[in-house]
């Protein structure tokens, strides 16, 4: 089986997995606090990998300025604010509802950036993405009293859903060659640089060293920031932005269905139904367009 076809599945399955993470995370430490170890972990890490394995580095500085940027963009403001929303109250269900707004801005804002256009049955696809999310997660805030989540937070998480937007389609302006080891490496360090300031000004920086923190550490780094960095910066090379863009839909429902198996959290029939929508959705988003045979 190639890469390409099983990459999909193995990013939103890894990717998925960061919302539990960040749930659990704010036990052994403050959120920008553990994003500051994780972003310089993954960095030392990625440039170790990169001299063993004979990288070539960007020669010119513009790769390297680009890869920075795109680091501060795609990780640090993006993770930094979905995780200090959730640590200042805001569900992690309704986190992934603001997430999954994302294929909609990088949809819309495509076309002006870099000139990419959907199809009809892509556009539609990307609707019915965001309505078996919809269907999904909101079934859980109807009636249940959340109007005393805070204001900011969720702003905060809006912005940074925003932020990883336009991160994604700066990767695709100004990213498309290049070692994609050596270009991860640099956004962890930009992700760092944007991360620490703000975790030392508004945090303690508390970390608690025990078995539940490494462990956390460990797999937001080798399963999060190494795998699933990696084969979402190779679908963004291989691919449409919107398209591989589309495949965050998916991770809602299945971080919901990951909860229930780990945590014993109620899987409801809402959420069951709307994976299914959200599976059809993707499936077309992620449809090539038939091709039209040749004029004679």
């Amino acid at each position: 089986m190639s890469l390409d076809r099983i990459a999909p599945a193995l990013f939103v399955l890894l990717w998925s997995s960061g919302w539990v993470v960040a749930k659990y995370g704010g036990i052994y430490s403050d959120p920008l606090t553990f994003l500051a170890v994780r972003y310089a972990t993954a960095a030392i890490l990625f440039a170790a990998y990169c001299q063993v394995a004979g990288v070539h580095w960007p020669s010119d500085r513009s790769t390297v300025v680009h890869a920075i940027v795109s680091g501060v963009f795609l990780h640090g403001f993006y993770l930094g604010a979905v995780w200090w929303a959730i640590g200042q109250g805001v569900p992690a269900a309704l986190s992934g509802i603001i997430a999954a707004l994302q294929p909609l801005m990088t949809a819309l804002a495509a076309p002006y950036f870099i000139g990419e256009r959907l199809s009809p049955l892509q556009k539609a696809g990307i609707g019915l993405g965001f309505a078996g999310v919809a269907l999904a997660v909101l079934p859980k805030f109807v009636g249940a009293g959340h109007a005393e989540i805070p204001t900011f937070p969720i702003i905060l998480n809006v912005i940074g859903m925003m932020s990883v937007t336009y991160g994604t389609i700066y990767q695709k302006q100004h990213l498309q060659t290049g070692d994609i080891r050596a270009i991860a490496t640099l956004q962890y360090v930009g992700a760092l640089v944007v991360t620490l300031p703000f975790a030392l000004a508004l945090e303690p920086f508390r970390v608690e060293l025990s078995f539940g923190f490494v462990a956390l550490l460990v797999w937001s780094v080798v399963g999060i920031s190494m795998g699933a960095i990696l084969l979402l910066l190779y679908l963004l090379r291989r691919g449409q932005v919107a398209r591989a863009a589309s495949l965050i839909y998916l991770v809602p429902p299945l971080a919901a269905i990951e909860a229930a198996i780990a945590f014993g959290e109620e899987l409801t029939l809402p959420m069951i139904a709307g994976t299914f929508v959200v599976v059809a959705g993707v499936y077309l988003a992620n449809r090539k367009a038939p091709q039209t045979a040749p004029a004679e």
